[in-house]
This record gives C-alpha cells, sequence and structure tokens, in this order.
C-alpha cells in the first residue's frame, strides 16, 4: 500500500474497503459467481484477477500512456475529442458533480473506442468511428499498444459479464450477442492527475463523485491511492471508503445500465477520486452493450411485488444524454486551442 494513500484530504478521511477477488483462472464457476453476487449486493466494487493479461505489458500499457500524457500541451490539444468521444481530454473538460465541484475534474484523459472505419456505414452512428491517434513519430507503439490492450481488455469484459449474467439467472452467454456485447461500445480511457490535491470542503476534486453510465468498468490503477466509493449514496451522511491498488488486477464496477437491467438488484456505486498531491496514472475500460441495444428490465429481475422501475431505453440515447451533462461543449474549445 501506498503510504501516503490514507492521509487526511481537506477535511476528509476515509478507511480503506475491503473488496471480493474474482479468480478468471478459477475452475469453480459457482463458488466465483458467489463471491461476485455477494460484492454486488454489498459495494459494487470488486477485483478481478488472473484475467490472462500479462504483467509485463499492462507496464507498458501505463509507460506509453505516461509517454502520451508527458507531451507539450499543444501536441495533446491537436487530438483534442471529436463528436465521436475519441480523443484527448484537458483538464477540467469534465465535470461529474457539478453540485459539489467548483469547477471540472483535475485530470486529464484519452478515450480509445472500438475502431471503425470512416467509410463504414457504422461509423455514422454517435458513438462508432474512426479513433484519433498521435502519430508514431510523436509516440513510438503507441497506437499498437493500445489496440492490443483494447482488445484484451473486452475479453476480460466479457468473461466477467457471463459470471454476471449467472448471477442474475440468466444463461451464461446472455451478454454475448450481437445486439450486447458482440459489438460492443467499449472505451478505454486512460486517465492522469496532475497532482493538484483535492480539498472536497472547497469543491476541488481529482475526478467529482459520480456513478458510471454502462454495463461495467474495468480500472487498472498504479500504486498511487485515490479511488473511493460510498456503499450508501441515499442517505443523508455519506461515507467514503478507499480502494486499495491490487498489482496486476482489475478493479471491477458496476455501471447504471447493469443497474436498470436488473431493476435495482444490483446497484451502481458512487465513486469518486481525491488526490493527495502525488501524480497518479490510471487505465479505465467501460464496457456498454451495442448502439442499438434496447436496455430494459430482465425477465429474472422482475415480479408482481417488484415492477420494473425504469422504461426502455436505448444505450447510444442514453450514453449521448450522460455525455452531454458531464462534458464540456466542444464549441467552447477554439481553434486558437489546437496550434
Amino acid at each position: 500500500m501506498n503510504n501516503c494513500g490514507v492521509e487526511p484530504i481537506g477535511s476528509t478521511f476515509a478507511k480503506v474497503s475491503t473488496l471480493n477477488s474474482i479468480d478468471l483462472s478459477s475452475p469453480d464457476v459457482e463458488k466465483n459467481v458467489f463471491l461476485l453476487k455477494q460484492a454486488c449486493f454489498d459495494s459494487g466494487f470488486f477485483y478481478v484477477v488472473n484475467h490472462g493479461i500479462a504483467q509485463d505489458f499492462m507496464d507498458e500499457v501505463f509507460t506509453q500512456s505516461r509517454n502520451f500524457f508527458n507531451l507539450p500541451l499543444k501536441d495533446k490539444m491537436n487530438l483534442l475529442r471529436n463528436e465521436k468521444h475519441r480523443g484527448y481530454t484537458p483538464m477540467l473538460d469534465e465535470l461529474l458533480d457539478p453540485v459539489n465541484q467548483v469547477h471540472g475534474d483535475f485530470k486529464e484523459g484519452y478515450y480509445i473506442g472500438v475502431e471503425v472505419p470512416e467509410d463504414d456505414p457504422e461509423a455514422e452512428k454517435p458513438f462508432y468511428g474512426p479513433n484519433l491517434w498521435p502519430s508514431e513519430e510523436l509516440v513510438p507503439g503507441w497506437r499498437t499498444t493500445m489496440e492490443k490492450f483494447h482488445q484484451q481488455a473486452l475479453d476480460v469484459a466479457r468473461a466477467v459479464a457471463r459470471i454476471i449474467a449467472l448471477a442474475l439467472d440468466l444463461d451464461a452467454d446472455f451478454f454475448d450477442k450481437p445486439e450486447m456485447l458482440g459489438k460492443p461500445i467499449a472505451t478505454l480511457r486512460l486517465l492522469h492527475y496532475d497532482g493538484e490535491k483535492s480539498d472536497p470542503s472547497n469543491g476541488i476534486y481529482g475526478a467529482g463523485a459520480h456513478s458510471d453510465y454502462g454495463l461495467i468498468t474495468l480500472l487498472a490503477t498504479d500504486d498511487v491511492m485515490g479511488l473511493q466509493i460510498c456503499r450508501d449514496r441515499d442517505t443523508n451522511t455519506q461515507t467514503w471508503e478507499y480502494v486499495e491498488p491490487l498489482k496486476g488486477a482489475f478493479v471491477v464496477n458496476l455501471g447504471d445500465m447493469l443497474e436498470r437491467w436488473s431493476n435495482c438488484i444490483f446497484k451502481s456505486t458512487l465513486h469518486r477520486v481525491l488526490v493527495n498531491g502525488q501524480e497518479r496514472y490510471s487505465i479505465a475500460y467501460f464496457v456498454e452493450p451495442s448502439h442499438d441495444c434496447i436496455v430494459e428490465c430482465l425477465p429474472t429481475c422482475t415480479s408482481e411485488s417488484n415492477p420494473p422501475r425504469f422504461p426502455p431505453i436505448l444505450c447510444h440515447t442514453y450514453l449521448s444524454q450522460r455525455y452531454g451533462d458531464t462534458h464540456v461543449n466542444l464549441s467552447t474549445y477554439n481553434s486558437s486551442n489546437k496550434t
């Protein structure tokens, strides 16, 4: 554990949470289903270990992430995110908790989606299209590394989704359907927190309190503590707990779409990032179903006494609403920012 991780930040002090670990190499499927279901009822967060992505390669992804974020701002702004949510997001671009934050998050990021060629008819849809890539001269080997990680992380996500399906009394391959994770909106997001110290009492956060939008999120972190979760979001007094970085593991959390699918049996958990003055890097992989998937209450999650709580909604409609609510409008970045 990083010994700076549990210091009070501003007026906030949080304990370290205890999370279940799901071992993807284990032949004991029933145990994994039990541990996952327990985690989903409890915190909505759990570790995934022995997921098949080599540690040496994970280290390379972090190295390449640092290489990009160490570039001059001018070079990064030349790759500013587009309307397809591909590319660079500057500091303060994202505002996740407008009620409590005085400005956007003190983090910068980079979005990489599933690659869809520009001449493919699918590229006309809001969250599909070609990625933005830094040149090979600017960051050698970057695209190759990120494309490989994107595919490997998707394999991990699909394996986790099969356990989730079993935990919801569905067939293991329920989320493998073409309209779900057969053609997903899967987004790799590299994140860098520059060390600006968080101060919740004054509305300053590395990342404001929020829940994720989709099915699940896989998160790999460096060894700097920062992620906090809140198990009691609906109470007047919220208690925050740190999630300890675990070498070689993904921290996995449930998203809002899974909450809708499960009729709130599994809940999407509020979380945030507090920065203690140290730089911090993390790699998030957000997994949503296909663009045209209808997210509606699962048949195993409703009954006469527990009717569906949410109306059906198209995946891309829901995502567009959430991205629009939390990101700076691209029109605010004038052309001088990119030159």
